[in-house]
């Protein structure tokens, strides 16, 4: 062979040597492509099933549908807050239903419950009287079971009539907001706090500065204010069924038996004998809005962490518990 013909086929070979890799590279590139899509396409149905499933009544698991006459009970759990098991959106659409089933026979809220945000205590409060004037052939009891303090006494006191076992913790109604001071402790470690606000006020809860008196009497006024409307609330609630005491809005919390005789409840009872002995329909449908566990799942993914540790540093708003 020349070294004519040595150099064409060396040639040649490089030229088949870069046609490979062109195509390899080719074919490595459909397959990631390829891969892409699959993914895409798959967390696009992933998507879609999760959405379906939502609005479907499968995901909701919501309401109870009833077969005869009964009571129809909606459970107030837990911390009253958006985006909470007891949040107004879900205790409003739970008492509208259980409304307009044609068998309810009455109503009963089931509180156990600590309080929490005046704004959704006051929604509920205001659902309630508004469903007791579009139905006034169904009555209202709240059954206070181990606790029914603050916000949920709010709400309870929108009730026709209030029951509560003679060991249950009833009352609590004021206001509170707490936070904590670290202005000595940063000065100890030598650490400058450097805040930027456009508003003369607009840091007056951050921890990490000096109060001042001026800020800290408006606060109160805040909270001042927050707890007269609670008051005049279960004042219109109760009516003349409470008793003159001097302590009886001060934020104190009293036994069921305690309670009956400051007029804050009206007997002593559960779920059940309301049920049977005033309501007269001694079936229980639960109309409490419950999430499934994909619903638990897909707001847990959005939960808003930085709200609920602002809440518990006292950068949040005045809470009823």
């Amino acid at each position: 062979m020349s070294g004519e013909q040595r150099r064409e086929a060396k040639e040649d070979a490089k030229a088949w040597k870069l046609l490979e890799k062109t195509l390899t590279a080719s074919l490595q590139e459909q397959r990631r492509s390829r891969r892409w899509g699959i993914f895409f396409k798959t967390l696009t149905f992933v998507y879609l099933f999760v959405a379906l499933l939502l609005i479907s009544p499968f995901g909701r698991m919501g309401a109870a549908t009833s077969v005869g006459p009964h009571t129809a009970v909606v459970e107030v759990r837990g911390v009253i807050a958006d985006q909470e098991e007891a949040s107004a959106d879900n205790l409003v659409g739970a008492l509208r239903e259980a409304f307009e089933d044609e068998n309810t026979q009455g109503v009963v809220l089931r509180i156990n419950s600590p309080g929490g945000s005046p704004v959704q205590s006051g929604y509920v409060y205001d659902e309630i009287k508004r469903l007791r004037a579009l139905h006034p052939d169904i009555k209202v009891y709240a059954v206070i079971t181990d606790l029914g303090a603050s916000g949920a006494y709010y709400i309870a006191s929108a009730a026709d009539d209030i029951y509560a076992d003679k060991a249950s913790l009833v009352g609590s109604i004021g206001v509170t907001a707490a936070s904590f001071g670290f202005v000595d402790t940063m000065e100890k470690l030598g650490v400058e706090r450097r805040t930027y606000t456009a508003g003369e006020h607009k840091a007056f809860l951050d921890p990490f500065q000096p109060e001042k008196p001026e800020e800290k009497a408006f606060w109160q006024q805040v909270l001042n204010t927050t707890h007269q409307q609670f008051i005049d609330s279960v004042k219109a609630g109760r009516g003349d069924r409470l008793k003159e005491n001097p302590d009886l809005f001060s934020g104190l919390v009293w036994s069921g038996e305690q309670a009956l005789e400051l007029g804050l409840i009206d007997g002593l009872s559960s779920t059940s004998a309301v049920a049977r002995d005033v309501i007269g329909a001694e079936e229980l449908v639960d109309f409490t809005r419950q999430e499934s566990p994909l619903q638990r799942f897909t707001r847990q993914l959005g939960a808003s962490m930085g709200a609920e540790l602002a809440t518990r540093a006292g950068l949040g708003g005045p809470q009823l518990r």
